[in-house]
């Protein structure tokens, strides 16, 4: 359960700081279409930015504004959304290099993003069923033993005193902990 509440607590927090990036290149994408230079707008954005999108904003304006590339203060290799920072990376590159319109590029690039955290809700969504049946068969175990001791049939005792609950008992567990931590990985696969 341990593992699964990590796991739970990382994805909210990565799709938090992806909302923060749809916002951070919205503003920055904003300032470039009114005529900012590239350093004035991610400087501007990193203002009304918050979480990692804010951090990287304001690394590019700098860099930026002392002569070198803007692409690099995107690259966050330890970051909780260093895929999607990447993206964003490789589109202000190709902008910098071949003189492209940085505000088109990176338009593209928020949509694009918000384009994949749409599937990816939408993937989660389908499976949420899937999961919630995973959980409840990881249960009936439980359920069986509850049935078993109110009937007097004393399955906790043959559980706890028996050399064969001695065997029976963690053998169950982890077999019911292995089967959601496969389910997990089984919908994560999908949604990636």
């Amino acid at each position: 359960m341990a593992v699964r509440q990590r796991r739970g607590r990382g994805d909210r927090a990565r799709r938090r700081e992806c909302g923060y990036l749809l916002a951070g290149l919205e503003a920055v994408v904003g300032e470039l279409r009114v005529g900012a230079h590239p350093s004035a707008a991610a400087e501007s954005a990193a203002g009304e930015s918050r979480g990692e999108a804010a951090r990287v904003l304001a690394v590019s304006a700098g860099r930026s504004r002392l002569g070198g590339s803007g692409a690099d203060g995107w690259v966050q290799p330890d970051s909780i959304v260093a895929e999607e920072l990447s993206r964003v990376a490789a589109a202000w590159r190709v902008a910098e290099e071949h003189g492209l319109a940085l505000a088109e590029l990176l338009a593209a690039a928020r949509s694009d993003l918000l384009g994949r955290l749409r599937f990816r809700d939408r993937t989660e969504a389908a499976l949420a069923g899937a999961r919630a049946s995973a959980t409840v068969l990881a249960g009936l175990p439980l359920v069986g033993i509850g049935l078993g001791q109110l009937m007097g049939a004393a399955p906790l005792t043959i559980l706890f005193t028996s050399p064969a609950g001695e065997l029976l008992l963690p053998l169950g567990a982890a077999l019911a902990c292995c089967g959601l931590l496969w389910t997990d990985v089984i919908t994560r696969k999908s949604t990636a």
